[in-house]
């Protein structure tokens, strides 16, 4: 791939902030967030549906800019499917230039080989309560490595083992640093999925989201 101009590429921006991480292996670090606009997915759980439309169009080299007007070593870049704007490899590739540990939280159901081997791919595969289990691009997984991450959102115990089955069957636990189960926020109760968890020893670990304790459900944060 040639040279990407940072002041002529653009992306379209739905909100740029710095808070603390609220999921998956840097939980609790400090981190700006890049949210890209737009989404082909629709999930039945979706908390991010302000970020399908609209948004402001920035430079590579603005977001640059204002990511590094942010006293953080962490960058999570994410959506929306931030995948779907193909400026974002480009964007991942600068922010990797630039020195920061950088996260990409992408659906599954965009391709993944082309982003940075020094992004750590969280992949959330969809539930068949998500209402987008036909999305997931299955192919992805053997791309995987010890420094992605593997995320299923889990609304009842049909997803429940649904997630333990492709557990099993790609044998995820062995592949990438972490597996995460996620009770939906609001529709499962965390300590029943940590029950479905303790009872069948699952090598997983269980999250919640963090900003959400701390803040509530809304965006920014």
């Amino acid at each position: 791939m040639g040279a990407v101009s940072l002041t002529e590429e653009s992306l379209r921006i739905s909100e740029l902030f710095y808070s603390l991480q609220g999921e998956a292996r840097d939980a609790g670090l400090p981190t700006v967030f890049v949210r890209l606009t737009g989404c082909p997915l629709r999930c039945t759980y979706c908390d991010s549906e302000y970020a399908f439309y609209g948004g402001e169009r920035m430079s590579l080299a603005a977001i640059l800019q204002k990511v590094q007007s942010y006293p953080a070593r962490h960058v999570c870049v994410t959506g929306g499917e931030p995948l779907a704007q193909p400026n974002c490899i480009p964007l991942l590739r600068a922010l990797c230039d630039a020195g920061y540990q950088v996260s990409l939280e992408t659906s599954g159901a965009m391709p993944v080989d082309a982003v940075d081997a020094r992004v750590s791919r969280v992949v959330d595969l969809k539930t068949p309560a998500s209402g987008e289990q036909a999305r997931n691009r299955m192919e992805n997984i053997p791309l995987l490595t010890e420094k992605d991450q593997v995320k299923f959102v889990i609304c009842d115990r049909g997803d429940y083992d649904w997630a333990r089955f492709t557990l099993d069957q790609y044998r995820l636990s062995e592949r990438v640093g972490e597996v995460l189960f996620s009770p939906s926020y609001e529709q499962l109760a965390p300590r029943q999925l940590a029950e479905w968890i303790l009872e069948d020893g699952l090598p997983v670990r269980m999250q919640m989201q963090l900003h959400k304790l701390l803040w509530g459900d809304i965006p920014g944060v």
